[in-house]
């Protein structure tokens, strides 16, 4: 395992999730894992050493001043940011509010922009560092309903390619993962409710080449990799990680 001993790295949303495996990914790693988000941690969390938390909403722009003055002063540095805070809605172009267009693209695209930019002085500070953002093989295509996901994941890919440009000169590399279906909560909720939950199943796990859905800690192993100095030649990259789903075409049977 790369080892993360003697880092700081922050973790936006960590405590649920695909957050939550990557916060513990980090962790199993040795890093101090700072995490950002509205709720207070689960108790799976909050009882480790190692774990802190500040209590910030990042559709707010003052959250990202929070976060950063926080960090600075109970550790210094920033080694790595994880930007993984974000959430999805369906609604068809038609359906949708401006206001609910705006709070999708404030926490899945803005707060990574510009929380990052709070961060620099602090990732300076440690001699450079490494930003991960949380994208979505829905930056890549689409499901029905999903304008705003998409147009803020795609959002999302295409600011890390750029952000990776601009911070290569401070030794700040940059890269998105784009996750495909990844289990959780609200996801096992979606597939046992369809009217016959086992060929629901079923035909998920054939989308996948791997034979399986995603883990919250497959992401984090990612993401443990793109933190550690193993990957200190990789540098605006969205890598995906969907168990082969985006490379096999679909069949009629």
């Amino acid at each position: 395992m790369n080892s993360l001993s003697e880092m700081n790295i922050i973790v936006t949303g960590g405590g649920q999730g695909i957050g939550l495996g990557i916060a513990q990914s980090l962790l199993d790693a040795g890093a101090s894992v700072i995490i950002a988000q509205r709720s207070p941690l689960p108790a799976a969390l909050a009882g480790q050493p190692g774990v802190h938390w500040i209590e910030a909403d990042l559709a707010q722009a003052q959250s990202y001043a929070v976060i950063a003055d926080s960090v600075g002063r109970t550790h210094g540095a920033v080694h790595a940011l994880v930007n993984n805070a974000g959430f999805m809605f369906e609604q068809t172009l038609e359906q949708m509010q401006l206001e609910d267009w705006n709070r999708m693209l404030a926490v899945n695209l803005t707060a990574p922009a510009f929380l990052s930019r709070a961060l620099l002085p602090l990732m300076r500070a440690a001699g450079g560092g490494s930003i991960i953002n949380i994208g979505s093989i829905e930056g890549l295509a689409a499901n029905p309903q999903h304008t705003a996901y998409c147009a803020s994941k795609g959002g999302v890919h295409a600011l890390t390619k750029a952000m990776a440009v601009d911070l290569g000169k401070d030794n700040i590399r940059v890269n998105a993962i784009a996750p495909g279906w990844i289990r959780s909560a609200l996801s096992d909720a979606y597939i046992n409710a369809q009217q016959n939950p086992t060929l629901a199943w079923e035909g998920l796990q054939r989308m996948h080449p791997a034979g399986r859905v995603g883990e919250p800690e497959d992401v984090g192993q990612l993401a443990v990799f793109l933190a550690s100095e193993a990957s200190r030649f990789v540098t605006g990259q969205v890598i995906v990680i969907d168990g082969g789903r985006t490379s096999k075409l679909p069949l009629p049977f």
